[in-house]
């Protein structure tokens, strides 16, 4: 419901929004640009924050919008309490590696919030799939199938900004539903 949402605003904010060709021809460039960040990624299934790496690349797409492939990877260790009548009760530890991938696309606020070229700020959503690989400690015969309820589907929705040291490199914070991270952003042909 919430990727919707920022769907359906970003709709509405790029059909009211008309430049005159002067506008046009001053406007930022905000893809060309590859963002590599760390940060943290909380789930309500794993029950505590976790380390993330995140890698995208953007590209213009329209005035003030990009489109961003990305890749994310975080892993974590928890326990299972589990035994049966030929196995004793005890907690049996498992690693899962989580590595969502998709697109996220991104509108910038600079020109409605009349931001200076050191600044920029977003809204964006990300839409993809998640590839997920457990492993069990030995002597573990239970089920090995967690969180049954979070399926293949990525969706989060993004509130970020990135302050420009120079035209070819920055610092970024996005914060996010599920995955915040703080970085770096290397910018091509700006």
């Amino acid at each position: 419901m919430k990727f919707l949402t920022v769907t359906l605003l970003f709709a509405l904010m790029l059909s009211s929004l008309k430049p005159s060709a002067q506008e046009i021809a001053t406007t930022e460039k905000f893809g060309n640009t590859l963002n590599m960040g760390v940060g943290l990624g909380y789930y309500g299934y794993v029950g505590y924050a976790v380390p993330v790496l995140h890698l995208n690349y953007e590209f213009d797409v329209a005035r003030n919008f990009t489109l961003a492939p990305f890749i994310t990877y975080y892993t974590y260790q928890d326990y299972y309490y589990w035994g049966d009548a030929h196995n004793p009760y005890q907690n049996y530890s498992y690693n899962q590696t989580v590595v969502p991938i998709g697109i996220k696309g991104t509108y910038y606020f600079d020109q409605l919030l009349n931001a200076g070229p050191k600044w920029d700020f977003y809204l964006a959503g990300s839409l993809g799939f998640v590839i997920r690989t457990t492993t069990w400690e030995n002597g573990y015969y239970g089920e090995t199938t967690i969180n049954e309820g979070s399926g293949p589907l990525y969706l989060d929705v993004h509130v970020g900004t990135e302050y420009h040291f120079s035209n070819k490199t920055g610092v970024f914070l996005d914060l996010s539903t599920g995955i915040s991270t703080i970085g770096l952003a290397i910018h091509f042909k700006r």
